[in-house]
């Protein structure tokens, strides 16, 4: 039985593909059509809900999920769409919500377009369920077909990127845009002189610059609702590097890179490189290749510029140092000191070189030649190890890990382990004979049983880690042997190189500088205390208590061979 008050709530949706048809099945259309439905059938319409730029194969659409929230307060009794194929088009889900999920849930569903009421029969619905299922598969069949034709043409059919627009005669024709195509430009410029991402970022936010999403939604016509919730206020380190990567600047179409898993799934996945659709010189260039291959250059080799020289610093370091206080990549930049006018360049904290509100608050910093002796006179030290060091330094690190397990060896700790669990097991057979042969009170039985069974399940526990050490001395020698096999490779390292870097070390921490008392301020002369943390690849951080005492023991070999000749 209908309730006396009609409460309602409206769901409205439109697709990308379905905004070509123009007003008819528009947002504003359906509004209208549900709005003049109610008042003339005296509905009160409680709320509105929109889901603008999503498609009807998928119920994962934020307005549609809201709306079922809301009906769960018990304010509307009552679902209006225009027709069926606005509440969705996969036939299963549409079936679902109409016929069972509304009605079970005391919500009467209406569909005036399509002639649906769900307190009425519907003879009629289950082929329209049908046909709306169809038209979202032959629709999705013949975008793809005239995609892939257009796309092999060299006509660009996805949306415009930062810095075009489409053609007004053509929509598959990109031009460059007045507004945004100097920003692009600009860019390219500030990479090719040696600026940063994050560095190019931080100007153009500071110029009041929009950012590409945020032009999309204030300056472009067609532009969805879900897209303006997406869109930032700030240009940010990704932003920049996507454009710089990006070769359809220069001239060229670039498309087809991934695809939906299926019609009813927005779900995307990569495309083989092979697959991908390449066309050169489809539309005008903003940047050169040169310029364009001088920009990517700097950035893979993360590198900074320094405004005072433009002819920067390549860093090495890039991807390994990180600041120990805050977490942040090390940037590298140049500085010149007044008293001597003497030029050095450092390694300071990202997030120290940011905005206010970013800032660590102990941000490392390093002078660049500094950092490059450390890692090098480290990295030497293992490089020098014979057999019998490398042996000595794996067996060191094997007994710094079983000292957290007692010290001793694992397999001796197991094999006692074994012992007292198998004699606690025996005690309590013997507590079991005794209590039955009336020599030991339940109580007391109880009470053993009870002690003893605590201490296995400890002595088991105990067992596990010991286990498990014993993996990881075999987990550590394995590690050592394929450093040291690559350290054989080298004997003195003299200059560091970014290859041999990243060949052997994954990370480098940097703290923050422990000045004299009463200096405040590091000059180039002031000592100071710095912790510099290495993780190398395969064996992590190697103890200096290690490396000290292994090369200690070499020196007094090396003194007592020369004293003997």
């Amino acid at each position: 039985m209908r309730n006396h008050i009609q409460l309602a709530d409206a769901y409205y949706r439109l697709s990308d593909e379905e905004r070509k048809y123009g007003e008819s099945a528009s947002i504003t259309n359906q509004r209208t059509i549900v709005r003049e439905y109610c008042e003339k059938h005296g509905i009160i319409l409680v709320e509105e809900f929109v889901d603008d730029g999503f498609s009807g194969g998928n119920f994962e659409r934020p307005g549609f999920q809201t709306m079922l929230e809301h009906l769960k307060t018990g304010k509307a009794n009552m679902v209006i769409t225009k027709d069926l194929s606005r509440l969705g088009r996969d036939m299963t889900e549409s079936s679902h919500y109409a016929e069972r999920y509304f009605p079970e849930h005391g919500i009467r569903y209406l569909a005036p377009g399509s002639n649906f009421d769900s307190e009425e029969d519907n003879l009629m619905a289950p082929f329209q369920f049908a046909m709306n299922d169809v038209y979202l598969r032959d629709t999705s069949r013949k975008v793809k077909q005239t995609l892939n034709t257009k796309r092999n043409n060299g006509k660009y059919v996805a949306c415009p990127p930062y810095g075009y627009r489409k053609a007004e005669r053509t929509t598959d024709q990109l031009v460059p845009d007045e507004n945004t195509a100097p920003v692009v430009k600009m860019i390219f410029d500030l990479a090719a002189s040696g600026q940063s991402c994050r560095s190019i970022a931080i100007r153009l936010n500071e110029s009041c610059v929009m950012p590409p999403l945020k032009y999309r939604v204030e300056c472009r016509d067609n532009f969805t609702e879900r897209g303006a919730r997406r869109a930032s206020d700030e240009w940010n380190y990704t932003t920049v590097k996507r454009i710089l990567r990006n070769r359809v600047y220069l001239g060229h179409t670039l498309l087809g890179k991934s695809r939906k898993v299926s019609v009813k799934s927005k779900k995307k996945i990569l495309v083989p490189e092979d697959e991908w659709v390449f066309t050169k010189d489809t539309h005008q260039a903003l940047v050169s290749q040169e310029q364009f291959d001088l920009a990517a250059h700097f950035m893979g080799e993360n590198t900074k510029a320094n405004g005072a020289n433009p002819a920067f610093r390549h860093s090495i370091f890039g991807g390994i140092a990180y600041c120990a206080c805050c977490g942040a990549a090390m940037c590298s930049g140049g500085s010149v000191y007044n008293g001597e006018r003497e030029k050095y360049w450092y390694l300071v904290c990202n997030n120290l070189t940011s905005r206010a509100q970013h800032r660590c608050a102990h941000g490392a910093r390093i002078r660049y030649d500094d950092l490059m002796e450390v890692v090098r006179r480290d990295l030497n030290k293992l490089l020098s190890f014979d057999d019998d060091g490398i042996r000595a330094i794996t067996e060191s690190a094997i007994e710094q890990a079983n000292a957290s397990l007692g010290g001793a060896d694992p397999a001796t700790q197991i094999e006692n382990i074994d012992k007292q669990t198998l004699r606690l097991k025996k005690m309590i057979e013997r507590s079991y004979r005794d209590n039955i042969a009336g020599m030991l009170s339940d109580d007391i039985h109880g009470e053993m049983v009870k002690k003893f069974g605590v201490e296995i399940e400890e002595l088991a526990a105990r067992r596990k880690k010991l286990v498990e050490g014993e993996t990881t001395a075999k987990e550590i020698r394995s590690a050592y042997g394929l450093f040291f096999d690559l350290a054989k490779k080298y004997t003195c390292v003299e200059k560091l190189d970014r290859d041999m870097l990243h060949a052997f070390i994954d990370r480098i921490e940097i703290g923050e500088k422990i000045l004299p008392e009463g200096k405040k301020i590091a000059g180039p002369r002031t000592p100071y205390r710095q912790s510099i943390r290495i993780f190398y690849r395969f064996i992590g951080e190697v103890s200096g208590d290690n490396l000290r005492e292994m090369q200690a023991n070499r020196d007094r070999e090396e003194a007592a061979h020369a004293a003997g000749m």
